[in-house]
């Protein structure tokens, strides 16, 4: 893969807009960044990038040394819209608490949680604080039903005219023709997309009454099945009706905190109270009439100005079909974080810019990201890593308060997979084979080699279909030993002398790799440049022999580790010796 070749990350560059934009509108104050986030159903790896973006901005912004407040707004006081597909314990009776808020919708079943938006919310901050991200949470919920945006809502029912204009430009425009943008790889990614309040995309409704841009919960059944029927602006009394119970009931709106401006409404209201000077936005707000676009020209109204707001793309997922259409959702940063370490994660959001798509792999392409990853360490190591990678690399490792716990002694993923595929959990096996790899340096415990360790067996356990799992033949597969012609035969021969001398994870590549050159009368040490393109063609045959003779398939895990993994004296007795 082609290196940066610029000089600054897009992470510094964004950082120095901020903090100019900030001491513009608020000099002396603390930067704030802000990410909203639906606690509707599982917060997903493509919501992921709506606060890694901000948070990293925010960081390079406290490493300067400024105050920064980075603002996760939960939108729990949004209406629950849809009973998401493959949440454990959710079945059809919970289709009855659609259209209230989240917070007064019941916990999935078995959960320790007090409703729908805290279960939710408590396993994304659980993944938040191990990837290293610092924020200040905000229930909308607490902000509604405690009165803190009672004057905010006085003053868009004053200006509901204002604001109704606004909504109405975009109202009366055709709608331009859907323009295709790069899909997720995941199409459920754009399901679970739907409970955010940003998909919801509502602007409220103009009846009989005028428009309005307050939806009250009913004061029955707790649903927004609401229609306004007046409002008075001098004495705040507002009659709604209930289309689902029928009940309808007059309040005051300056004492009333059961309901919540529109979104298209909400969200710039909430940029002028927090005085946000960044919040990215997805794909889906850069149309024309979109919240992000409408909300530009409707922040004014509450007396603020829009933020900086880069639009970011799609996170795809790579490996996870199967499973995405049988739990019925695309994976959560929890998911993730059971099979990568958090300085893994980090990295892809860092490295890529918002506007750029990207896949996180939960297939054997894991194995190569960590490939990548392990070599830019290296190079940031030695000093020869470009600017740009160097400070992505910086930003995956740590935080302005420090580096994330680290694995002391990172061993290569698809070794560490490799060993725990063939080991199947037994712990003693695992330690004698990474002993193995390394005999002039051994680890004293396998805790040297976590929590990747950890990451690569989960993964094994959880994403290699049984299939593809490695197991070491029970006893020698004697029709095949005895089939074999003599170059077959003097092959193993010269493998099997090999073994003593060459037992560790180098010695042992050598040897697999030089067996078919000796043969062919070349040097086990000879280069690829030296030998006939015939010679790979004799590898790989070989190769494929070792493999159905030890674990009766075509491949497996790379030959020196399944070697190791399966002890010279199996190694032998397999062998037909």
């Amino acid at each position: 893969m082609a290196q940066s070749t610029e000089t600054t990350d897009w992470v510094s560059r964004f950082a120095d807009e901020v903090i100019e934009e900030s001491e513009r509108r608020a000099p002396g104050k603390p930067v704030v960044v802000a990410s909203g986030l639906s606690p509707s159903g599982p917060i997903h790896l493509g919501n992921l990038r709506e606060v890694m973006t901000p948070h990293l901005v925010a960081d390079e912004i406290r490493r300067r040394g400024h105050q920064v407040r980075h603002l996760i707004s939960w939108d729990d006081y949004d209406r629950y819209r849809k009973v998401p597909a493959g949440v454990t314990g959710v079945d059809e009776t919970w289709s009855e608490h659609i259209g209230k808020p989240l917070t007064s919708v019941p916990a999935p079943k078995g959960s320790a949680h007090p409703n729908w938006a805290e279960h939710f919310k408590a396993a994304m901050i659980t993944s938040l604080a191990e990837m290293g991200v610092e924020f200040d949470g905000i229930s909308q919920t607490e902000q509604y039903t405690s009165g803190v945006y009672r004057e905010q809502i006085l003053h868009a029912m004053r200006h509901r005219g204002d604001i109704d204009a606004i909504l109405a430009q975009y109202r009366t425009k055709k709608a331009p023709a859907k323009k295709q943008q790069q899909k997720p790889v995941d199409e459920a990614e754009l399901e679970a997309a739907e409970g955010s309040g940003a998909a919801a995309e509502d602007d409220g409704s103009a009846g009989a009454a005028g428009y309005f841009p307050y939806k009250p919960y009913c004061g029955n059944c707790e649903k927004d099945f609401t229609t306004v029927t007046s409002y008075d602006d001098d004495s705040t009394e507002l009659t709604y009706a209930c289309s689902v119970c029928g009940f309808s009931e007059t309040v005051r709106l300056n004492e009333f905190n059961r309901g919540k401006l529109v979104w298209k409404v909400d969200w710039p209201m909430r940029w002028a109270y927090e005085g946000v000077i960044f919040e990215p936005s997805g794909v889906d707000h850069s149309s024309p009439g979109s919240s992000f676009q409408v909300g530009g020209q409707i922040v004014g109204i509450f007396g603020g100005k829009q933020p900086i707001g880069p639009m970011y793309a799609f996170v795809g997922i790579s490996g996870m079909a199967k499973m995405s259409s049988s739990r019925g959702g695309v994976p959560t940063p929890a998911d993730a974080l059971k099979i990568m370490e958090p300085q893994l994660l980090r990295w892809l959001y860092a490295r890529r810019r918002p506007n750029q798509s990207f896949k996180i792999a939960f297939d054997q392409e894991i194995q190569r990201l960590y490939d990548e990853w392990d070599r830019l360490d290296a190079k940031v190591a030695d000093g020869s890593a470009l600017p740009a990678d160097a400070a992505a690399h910086s930003r995956a490792v740590g935080t302005a308060g420090g580096e994330l716990p680290r694995t002391p002694r990172p061993l290569p993923y698809r070794t560490l997979a490799s060993v725990a595929d063939i080991t199947a959990g037994h712990e003693d096996q695992a330690l004698r084979i990474l002993s193995d790899l390394d005999p002039a340096n051994p680890p004293a415990t396998l805790d040297e080699a976590r929590p990747r360790y950890d990451k690569a067996e989960a993964w094994i356990n959880t994403h290699v279909p049984a299939d593809q799992r490695t197991i070491v033949r029970a006893e020698p597969d004697a029709e095949l030993l005895k089939s074999l012609d003599e170059q077959a035969r003097q092959s193993l021969r010269l493998l099997l002398d090999g073994l003593a001398d060459n037992w560790s994870l180098d010695g042992l590549t050598h040897l697999v790799y030089g067996v078919p050159k000796v043969q062919a009368g070349f040097s086990a040490d000879a280069t690829p440049k030296e030998l006939p393109p015939e010679i790979k063609t004799a590898q790989r045959s070989f190769f494929a022999l070792l493999y159905h003779l030890l674990v009766g398939r075509d491949t497996g895990p790379r030959l020196p580790t399944l070697l190791l993994a399966v002890g010279q004296e199996r190694v032998r007795a397999l062998l037909g010796e």
